[in-house]
């Protein structure tokens, strides 16, 4: 008991720990929302509604999503800023040398930074660059709009199963 006393007043011990919970948690909120829209939502719509209907309701929930993305994006990128401090500090602590020196944690986690800038990219676009149907469309844009009403949800997907893989190297790199 007074070993948790003690690591629950310390405040070096605390921060990292909370910082870290709340990286992971805004990227588990981010990651598993657009998990659910490409695995469970576009597809549900594809066999059960009218197909003039997908991308409208898609578009509905996209509409939350896309707000609540949004104030993930500013957490998960100050708490990433906080995270790599706490590392290069314990990465000094335990090898008097910091992250400068670790070749393998640095190409890791500017794989992983390049991931976070694409699908950042394409939050973007999708937020910037809306295409709101307007009635003109041909069959193919029309097809193309059914299969995926919220363009490029499949490859921010991807990029966002490869993030946690890096973040999950990064985690066993630093020790």
């Amino acid at each position: 008991m007074n070993a948790l006393l003690a690591t629950l007043s310390d405040l070096n011990k605390i921060i990292p720990i909370v910082n870290h919970w709340l990286h992971l948690l805004s990227a588990v909120v981010w990651i598993g929302g657009l998990a659910f829209l490409v695995l469970a939502v576009t597809p549900g719509l594809q066999s059960s509604v009218p197909r003039e209907y997908i991308k409208p309701i898609c578009d509905t929930f996209y509409k939350q999503y896309r707000k609540v993305v949004g104030m993930l994006l500013v957490v998960i990128l100050f708490t990433g800023g906080i995270n790599l401090h706490y590392v290069g500090e314990a990465m000094e602590m335990q090898t008097g040398f910091g992250l400068s020196n670790n070749a393998k944690y640095l190409t890791v986690f500017f794989i992983k930074l390049t991931l976070v800038l694409g699908i950042l990219t394409l939050y973007l676009y999708t937020v910037i660059f809306r295409i709101e149907p307007t009635g003109d469309e041909d069959e193919q844009e029309k097809e193309e709009q059914i299969v995926e009403p919220i363009p490029f949800q499949k490859a921010g997907l991807w990029m966002g199963i490869f993030i946690i893989l890096c973040a999950a190297a990064m985690k066993h790199l630093h020790i």
